[in-house]
């Protein structure tokens, strides 16, 4: 089972870049995944029925008792096959689908992969609190598949919507979850229900669980959001909205029924929340004239119905329930993909514009009236034997004198009455042929055949529904496990159980259910305008509207746009935040030495000058380079304390700062004060004067605080006995705390996206793969071979190698130098770059490989090869860089992001903890010993995150700029 979801994961990234050359047919591997879990779950059904309960765990996180654990009963068994067997059946469906190739086939292929490996883990998780996890992954990819036609509103709004509401009910039930698991003392979900804790608190968790459940299953009043995502393209519909992610909630109430049903809150809210959600969406769906929208609304009505039975909590009920929780996934999935070849031939779901169907395409109608006839309750169908059940057990309970049990017979049977007035709706919009306003015959709607195979998906699905029926004593025995689980009863699973009252009351419900119907279209009630002025759809965006405008105002009162103001505050802040630490403690203690070296208090002194003047410069470029001189201050301090490790880092990330502040005072005005003068100068001095102070008095009293011997007196024998490595900073980074390290490139990659985001201002595309294109094609491919073995020169005919005849003309030492001007050109900067580029780069990766023992590292190496790919910016331009750059910046972070991640978790492959070293050593002739440890592979990560990030900043800051600055036509002076 852990295999599986791990396959899921791999197959939803592996779909995106096969769909380029495969096309459509990506969805054929996509089924492969899906199929495979379905496959495995028929063949543990022999296990499963035993009662020889598959299980399989990891260790997660240790700490918090959390397990990757899977655990495969009847119920979870039943999940898994729906969530499978339909999920490869859909995806072989959206291969005729999308039977034309655009850019989003893989998008949609990877995410709907996703999402199933998603609902794989849900179903079979024995971890509540990774259930939730589960949970929101749904949530997340759902808003993905919904939101697939992104550049259309409708699209992104109904997403949106969705996403919002399933994930509020998901936090709320996250708490709940919380709350449970910590008064059980176990996070696994069978313990918990084998020894159910009760009270107060617990009723409160439950009511929570049930907000995560009613939201996710669109239970009112949280039902709006699904209609709305019928915005989503049909092989959505078809899985999420009908068998997968709205049973999610479902499934929830199936698991916790059997223990907590007669707990005081339960029954009560289910019972009145779902047949008023039945009611309604039953209602709902006979005023609808679009095929999607009624089986949405008859999705809503069914999910109500479904809700009642499941989480009635009797034996008889918990067993229904899973026969309704089944027959609703194959014939409501049916329904939608017949739905979807209309859409897909026609361009319309409307019924006014449908008409002959029926008898032009015979198949799909016989398909789509078997899954109608099933959602209505019809015999032979699993849908009537299903409801049978249902009403058998419900009227049981009834007459066994319980309240709830009343109210929920009375409002299943009227609820199922508008369940055959909507399913014979649907048949009859979409196959019959109808008449106009006048009585006359509407022509009948041409008909073009779809691909063979289209409807094998649906033909299927309503096989699988009639044969259902037919094998239902079957049925009984493989679900009667999960129905045991609470209490006792003697309701079964079949077709015929004689002249009971639950026949005549389903008998009652077709019968009255085709004369509703008769009456709305006859009367011409289910083409009336709006009945109630607000519906729940509308409270959603009356809160969302409010919300914005809330923000609005806030942002407009506390953000004003000066950044001295922002600054300001957060200073004050922190002064006052620690002021009252400081005054309200007592005890403390101050060690201060006035220096441990001779050299410390000068360069306190130069970094104490640098900072006044600095305040006082009146030039940007001047400030800047003042800060950087405190920085470089530091480097000193760092150097004379033993740590060279951080003097070599504060050096270069000090230089890159200076460079980037270069880069962007270009484009800003170069005096202080050209705009805007500074306002509150003695305020300013009063804040910087209290945080210095206020930093200072703490750095002392935390330095003098310390009580117990500090943890970094056993670094040193720590990283070579754990780490194998000699340099305490470089294994502390990759090993020891390299979590912290992978927290930290997170924060690199997000903050180059950042920029780059904030700089391009025309498209967010990365330019320098346009850049290297644009030099090399002025540059022939003779001369590019020919310039790494002799120096270049320049003429009126492009570059050529130096030779005897053209040794007058200037040369041209780097290529990207021709495009640059003549004034910006130095070439003495060009003959030093070229002598020097390669060998920082050996250096870089000299530093990268001997971190672990000597100075150096992923961070600094990476730095180094920043540094002298800025100097070839520097000196050769936009053009040069996007010679020099080994590939996008994009490219680089994300390859180095990803090498990082899969050297933390492949020890996992491997039963150990995440970032867990391994060491190879061995004795090789001339060279001796050597050791390798598996943490420089981090370490590359490392420093190809950092290279991408300075590479990200010159091609923002640098080459997008200057292209900005050669594009944009010099301001016309004005004179006066």
């Amino acid at each position: 089972m852990l295999a599986i979801l791990a396959a899921f994961v791999a197959l939803a990234i592996a779909l995106v870049p096969l769909a380029k050359p495969l096309g459509p047919r990506v969805f054929y591997v996509g089924a492969l995944v899906p199929l495979a879990g379905f496959v495995h779950a028929a063949a543990m059904s022999g296990d499963v029925l035993a009662g020889d309960i598959p299980f399989e765990e990891y260790e997660w996180i240790r700490p918090l008792g959390i397990d990757i654990s899977m655990r495969m009963d009847t119920l979870s068994w039943l999940m898994t096959l729906i969530v499978t067997g339909v999920g490869a059946l859909v995806m072989i469906y959206c291969r005729n689908y999308f039977r034309d190739k655009h850019d989003g086939i893989g998008r949609f292929a990877g995410v709907l992969a996703a999402f199933a490996g998603a609902m794989y883990g849900l179903v079979l998780t024995d971890d509540l609190i990774m259930l939730v996890m589960f949970w929101e992954m749904t949530s997340v990819l759902s808003y993905l598949l919904i939101g697939h036609s992104f550049t259309r509103a409708a699209s992104r709004r109904a997403a949106l919507q969705a996403l919002l509401t399933t994930t509020l009910g998901g936090l709320v039930m996250f708490v709940g979850a919380v709350i449970l698991t910590t008064s059980s003392g176990t996070t696994s979900i069978a313990e918990i229900l084998a020894s159910p804790p009760s009270g107060a608190l617990i009723d409160a968790a439950l009511v929570m669980l049930l907000v995560g459940a009613l939201s996710k299953s669109a239970i009112f009043p949280f039902h709006f959001w699904l209609p709305g995502a019928m915005a989503a393209p049909t092989p959505v519909s078809a899985y999420l909205h009908a068998a997968a992610m709205v049973k999610a909630g479902i499934y929830l109430l199936a698991r916790f029924a059997p223990t907590f049903a007669d707990e005081t809150p339960w029954r009560p809210i289910l019972v009145t929340l779902g047949i008023f959600t039945m009611l309604l969406g039953g209602f709902q769906a006979l005023r609808e004239s679009d095929l999607k929208r009624i089986l949405a609304y008859g999705t809503v009505s069914q999910l109500g119905f479904i809700a009642v039975v499941v989480g009635f909590g009797t034996r008889d009920t918990a067993l229904a329930g899973v026969a309704l929780i089944l027959a609703h996934a194959l014939f409501k999935a049916a329904l939608f993909l017949v739905v979807g070849v209309i859409d897909r031939q026609l361009s319309t779901r409307d019924i006014d514009q449908l008409s002959g169907l029926g008898r032009q395409a015979p198949t799909m109608a016989i398909i789509a009236t078997v899954a109608a006839a099933s959602m209505a309750g019809v015999p032979p169908l699993l849908g009537f034997v299903a409801k049978e059940a249902a009403l058998t057990s419900l009227l049981d309970a009834a007459l066994a004198g319980s309240v709830w049990g009343w109210i929920a017979i009375v409002g299943v049977v009227v609820g199922s009455m508008l369940t055959t007035a909507y399913a014979i709706r649907f048949v009859w919009g979409a196959f019959a042929r109808k008449r106009d306003a006048r009585g006359q015959r509407r022509p009948e709607t041409v008909w073009p055949d779809p691909p063979i195979g289209f409807l094998s998906t649906p033909l299927v699905l309503a096989a699988l529904t009639l044969a259902g029926g037919l094998v239902s004593p079957m049925l009984d025995r493989v679900l009667a496990p999960y129905a045991d689980t609470a209490g006792e009863g003697h309701v079964h699973l079949k077709l015929w159980h004689g002249l009971e009252p639950a026949l005549g009351l389903s008998a009652l419900a077709l019968g009255v259910g085709a004369l509703i119907f008769w009456a709305s279209i006859s009367t011409g009630w289910d083409r009336t305008g709006r009945i109630l002025r607000f519906q729940a759809a509308d409270v959603y965006y009356l809160i969302t509207r409010g919300v914005d405008r809330l923000s609005v105002a806030v942002t407009r009162t506390t953000q004003r746009g000066s950044l001295p103001v922002y600054v300001g505050t957060v200073f004050v802040v922190l002064v006052a935040a620690e002021s009252v630490v400081l005054l309200t403690g007592d005890g403390f203690e101050a060690h201060v030495d006035a220096w441990q070296h001779p050299v410390q208090p000068i360069a306190a002194l130069l970094m104490i000058v640098a900072g006044i003047i600095a305040v006082r410069a009146r030039k940007r470029f001047t400030g800047v380079a003042l800060v950087s001189a405190t920085g470089f201050g530091m480097i000193v301090l760092f150097a004379i304390s033993g740590a060279p490790d951080l003097a070599g880092t504060q050096v270069l990330i000090e230089t890159v700062t200076l460079i980037a502040f270069s880069l962007v005072l270009r484009r800003i005005p170069s005096r202080l004060g050209s705009h805007n003068g500074s306002a509150g100068t003695v305020v300013r001095a009063i804040i910087g004067i209290a945080v210095g102070a206020t930093m200072a008095v703490v750095a002392i009293v935390a330095s003098s605080a310390r009580i117990a011997e500090p943890v970094s007196t056993a670094w040193p024998e720590l990283a070579y006995e754990i780490g194998h490595g000699k340099n305490v900073v470089n294994v502390a980074l990759v090993d020891l705390r390299g979590w912290d390290t992978m927290g930290e490139l997170s924060v690199l990659v997000l903050a180059a996206t950042g920029v780059a985001s904030l700089v391009f201002v025309t498209a967010r595309g990365d330019r320098i793969a346009a850049v290297r294109d644009k030099a090399r094609e002025s540059v022939p491919a003779s001369a590019r071979r020919a310039a790494r073995r002799t120096p270049l020169v320049e003429t009126t005919e492009g570059v050529r190698v130096q030779t005897a005849e053209n040794r007058d003309h200037p040369r041209a030492w780097l290529v990207g130098g021709q495009r640059m001007s003549a004034e910006s050109r130095s070439l003495i900067l060009e003959v030093v770059v070229r002598i020097l580029f390669h060998t920082i780069i050996v250096i870089s990766l000299y530093l990268l490989f001997a971190g672990h023992n000597l100075p150096g590292g992923g961070f600094v190496g990476g730095l180094v090869a920043g540094l002298a790919l800025v100097m070839r910016y520097v000196a050769g331009g936009r053009y040069e860089l996007g010679l020099a750059a080994p590939t996008d910046a994009g490219y680089m972070l994300g390859s180095g992001l990803l090498i990082a991640v899969a050297t933390a978790v492949t020890p996992m492959f491997f039963g150990e903890d995440p970032l867990t070293r391994a060491i190879w050593e061995a004795d090789l002739p001339i060279v001796g010993h050597i050791e390798f440890v598996s943490s420089t592979f981090f370490d590359i990560g490392v420093y190809l995150v950092v290279v991408g990030l300075v590479l990200d900043v010159l091609r923002s800051l640098g080459a997008e700029v200057d292209r900005q600055i050669h594009e944009t036509p010099p301001r016309e002076v004005v004179r006066t």
